[in-house]
């Protein structure tokens, strides 16, 4: 069988953008909001505009053994984006094999509806360039959230400046194992932490170790987060809650703001 050329490939590449362009409805008035805060302060203080900048590159790391744990987090930042529109998520089957795909019934125990969820398998890293790309220049989805395998300064930057450009935010799950300078406007840390679970064994409140190692024009943190899956929304882990923040009480739900 001959493989197709490089000017073939541009074709079915372009049609392709094309067509989301022309299925999906661009967000008109949509960007105007800088921020998309976790809705706790703790955190949120701890942001330029008091949340995580909207048309920014965010990266996402695993901590050691952790990467089911950042697989989740990413969807339940994605989950309090405005519902009217899709989410776009590229997952490579090169790395993440081990791991499976996103499981309906898991995306809905964070709150997000799958049915928002288009879902784009690729089998190599510049396909996963590609599609992050494509799918923030053609202004239809409400978040881009895709994982790479490699990532040096340049590409970097250019992934950036396609979510500022689109006003966007695009979430990258990226080893730490291979860490390179980035352009990243924040770089999270996420490590494993035990689960909250009812008398069942079932997961009420997963929890994350978080370390926001970087964020431009911010500060630096370390927190343990809980994440309600019935009210879906973040709050500090019960031993490092802050006294004037009671739990369920002193904190609201993220903003739906980008």
């Amino acid at each position: 069988m001959t493989q197709p050329s490089p000017l073939t490939l541009m074709r079915n590449r372009t049609s392709i953008a094309q067509e989301l362009r022309r299925l999906l409805p661009r967000m008109e008035g949509f960007r105007t909001a800088k921020s998309l805060a976790f809705g706790l302060s703790a955190i949120d203080r701890y942001l330029p505009q008091g949340g995580l900048a909207c048309g920014a590159l965010h990266e996402v790391m695993p901590d050691d053994r952790a990467t089911p744990s950042a697989l989740g987090f990413i969807p339940a930042l994605l989950t309090h984006l405005p519902r009217t529109y899709p989410l776009l998520l590229v997952i490579p089957a090169y790395g993440l094999r081990h791991y499976g795909r996103p499981y309906g019934h898991g995306l809905r125990a964070l709150g997000l509806d799958p049915r928002r969820l288009i879902m784009v398998e690729t089998a190599h890293r510049r396909e996963s360039l590609w599609a992050m790309e494509e799918a923030l220049r053609s202004g239809a989805p409400a978040a881009v959230a895709g994982a790479i395998d490699k990532l040096d300064l340049k590409t970097s930057q250019r992934l950036q400046l396609a979510a500022t450009d689109a006003g966007l935010p695009l979430f990258l799950l990226r080893p730490a194992e291979i860490l390179e300078s980035s352009a990243a406007a924040t770089r999270w840390r996420v490590g494993t932490a035990p689960a909250i679970r009812d008398r069942f064994g079932l997961i009420v409140r997963s929890r994350w170790q978080l370390m926001l190692e970087r964020c431009r024009n911010g500060r630096t943190g370390e927190w343990m987060v809980e994440y309600d899956h019935v009210a879906h929304r973040f709050s500090l882990a019960a031993a490092l809650a802050d006294p004037a923040f009671p739990r369920g009480t002193g904190e609201k739900p993220l903003k739906q703001a980008c």
